[in-house]
């Protein structure tokens, strides 16, 4: 699967090289063609009009040539992307920005043409920068809103300036989509669907078996749960769903403590120490929604005496780095990768087609990838 996701991104490559031979050879054929007929009609014209025919033949070809691959890689020097990014501070979200920003520039943006902003986590300052990005006359907005709950907001004011917006990450509710779709806008969401994030989560924790899972003998999987933001689509989802696959296995849940990190690793790390302290060798399992909380929580886990794989399990989403060498290590059960690749990739694909008129789906979705020491490695040389 990781090998389709690589080979995905030279694909769309390969095709402009393969149409830019063909149109240049089909190019080629008709200033020859027209040469040819010159000759053949040699007795009723003169060479000088025979020479400018062939020329008229052969700038008309490449005309259209230039045209067919205009169309398709458009020229952007002079299109002015703004993005709005919820907090610079996120491990993922620093990944996805500069994925974005170099997709863009490979695409024929200019680097000074992107501006990308930081929204602090604070939902007021990054409508004001949305609100600056429309008085700029930006030509397509691309936002990872600080609160999904904001949507409707956000896309109204953007709607009323005549701008295309893609949403990123963070996905709005279904029916700020359905609005969308209703009206017919310019709008459309790219991410994955975090409830298969969660599952996936969950299925890690399953194929350690019970026997080795139900340490203190009373039948259930006794679990922490360390959430990211309450308000965000995707930690409900994860939160839920991992739990929901554990019971689809077939096994007994006994939720200890459930805790607010909002993504913070320093605070992952505070809140698992508490919970250790509080439910001592109770807990079995530490579910954080992505990996910079599964990051704290391994501090804290050691801190404690704790052994993942020995007398604990953890796993987190997001398929960072440094929790896939843990993963690798034995100190992370597992993580899933969000791909941070393909989302940024279809993003500013998406971008593309509403300057180019082409429009989209009003949801773009995406794979997860369930990631454990099978894989871990593969995952590794894919983010290097």
């Amino acid at each position: 699967m990781l090998l389709n996701i690589v080979e995905s991104y030279f694909e769309q490559e390969e095709k402009m090289k393969r149409i830019l031979s063909t149109l240049t050879v089909s190019a080629l054929a008709v200033s020859m063609l027209a040469a040819c007929g010159s000759s053949n009609a040699g007795k009723t014209t003169t060479a000088a009009a025979e020479q400018k025919e062939s020329a008229k033949e052969t700038e008309k070809a490449m005309e259209g040539t230039k045209a067919a691959v205009e169309e398709m890689s458009g020229d952007f020097s002079d299109k002015k992307v703004g993005v709005c990014i919820y907090q610079f501070s996120d491990n993922f979200m620093t990944l996805f920005r500069t994925e974005l920003e170099n997709y863009l520039v490979s695409k024929g943006f200019k680097k000074e043409n992107i501006k990308i902003m930081d929204g602090a986590n604070d939902q007021a300052t990054q409508t004001n920068q949305i609100e600056n990005f429309i008085t700029d006359k930006v030509d397509v907005l691309i936002v990872n809103p600080v609160n999904s709950s904001s949507a409707a907001t956000i896309t109204d004011k953007v709607q009323a300036a005549g701008i295309p917006l893609v949403y990123i990450n963070r996905e709005p509710d279904q029916d700020e989509e359905k609005r969308w779709e209703e009206k017919n806008w310019d709008v459309t969401y790219v991410g994955c669907d975090a409830r298969q994030s969660g599952t996936f989560q969950g299925e890690i924790i399953a194929s350690v078996g019970m026997d080795k899972l139900d340490m203190n003998g009373n039948g259930k999987v006794d679990y922490i749960m360390i959430k990211g933001d309450p308000e965000n689509i995707d930690a409900q989802y994860r939160t839920e769903f991992s739990v929901k696959a554990l019971q689809d296995a077939g096994m007994e849940v006994n939720k200890l403590d459930e805790q607010v990190g909002n993504w913070d690793q320093a605070l992952a790390q505070s809140l698992v120490a508490n919970a250790l302290a509080k439910n001592g060798k109770d807990i079995e399992v530490v579910f954080c929604n992505n990996d910079s909380m599964a990051l704290g929580a391994l501090q804290a886990i050691q801190a404690a005496g704790r052994t993942v794989g020995k007398d604990i399990y953890l796993v987190g989403v997001d398929a960072l780095e440094e929790a896939c060498q843990n993963v690798l290590a034995g100190t992370q059960t597992g993580t899933v990768f969000n791909d941070f690749l393909t989302q940024s990739h279809a993003a500013g694909d998406a971008a593309i087609n509403y300057l180019g008129g082409k429009g989209n789906d009003h949801y773009i979705g995406c794979d997860y990838v369930k990631v454990t020491k099978d894989n871990a490695q593969d995952v590794l040389n894919l983010l290097k």
